[in-house]
C-alpha cells in the first residue's frame, strides 16, 4: 500500500497540469484580433511559456499536448473559442503547434535545480524563435502568401506584446519558479 506521502506527488501532478490547461485556456480567450491577418493577438504564450518554466519540460509538454488534444476533439479552447481538427490544420495552427516546442524548449532548457538567468533567457529566446518559425512557415503555406507577407501578418505586429511577455515571463521565472519548484521536491 501507497503511504500518504508517496500519493501527494502523482496529485500534484495531476492538479498542475490541469491548472496551467486551464490558464492556456484563458489565455486564448483574452485575445484581439488584428486586421493584417488572421493570427490574432492572445495571452495564451505567455501562459505556454509560463508553463514550461513552472512544470518542467515533461510535464509542461505534456500540458500543452492536452490543451491541443482538447481543442481537436471539440472543446472551445483556442483563440476566439475555435476548436476542431480543421482549426489546428487552418492559418493558425502553426502556432498551436509552435506552442508545443515552445513548452518543451523551456521546459527541458530550464528544468535544473538551479537554472541561470542567462539560461532562462536563452531557452525563452530559442523557444519563442521555433514559435515563430513553425507559425510563420505554416501561416505563409496555409494561405500561399510570399515569405514577406507571412513575416508582416505572423510576426511584426506581435513583436512589442511578445516582448512584454518575455520579460513578465522572466520575471516571475526568477522569482517565483524557485520557490515554486522548491515545494514540489
Amino acid at each position: 500500500m501507497l503511504s500518504s506521502q508517496s500519493k501527494t506527488p502523482n496529485l500534484v501532478m495531476t492538479v498542475y497540469p490541469a491548472l496551467f490547461i486551464a490558464l492556456i485556456i484563458v489565455g486564448s480567450y483574452i485575445s484581439v484580433p488584428i486586421p493584417i491577418g488572421p493570427v490574432p493577438i492572445a495571452l495564451a504564450d505567455f501562459f505556454v511559456m509560463l508553463t514550461g518554466f513552472f512544470l518542467g519540460g515533461k510535464y509542461g509538454l505534456l500540458s500543452v499536448v492536452l490543451y491541443l488534444g482538447l481543442g481537436v476533439i471539440g472543446l472551445p479552447v483556442f483563440s476566439n473559442g475555435g476548436s476542431g481538427l480543421a482549426f489546428l490544420l487552418g492559418p493558425t495552427g502553426g502556432f498551436l503547434i509552435g506552442y508545443v516546442l515552445l513548452a518543451a524548449t523551456i521546459g527541458f532548457l530550464t528544468d535544473r535545480e538551479r537554472s541561470t538567468f542567462l539560461l532562462d533567457v536563452v531557452a525563452v529566446l530559442l523557444g519563442n524563435i521555433l514559435l515563430y518559425g513553425v507559425g510563420i512557415t505554416w501561416l505563409k503555406m496555409t494561405l500561399e502568401l510570399s515569405w514577406s507577407a507571412a513575416f508582416a501578418a505572423g510576426f511584426l505586429p506581435f513583436l512589442p506584446g511578445t516582448i512584454v511577455k518575455i520579460i513578465v515571463v522572466l520575471i516571475i521565472s526568477r522569482r517565483v519558479v524557485p520557490g515554486f519548484k522548491e515545494k514540489m521536491r
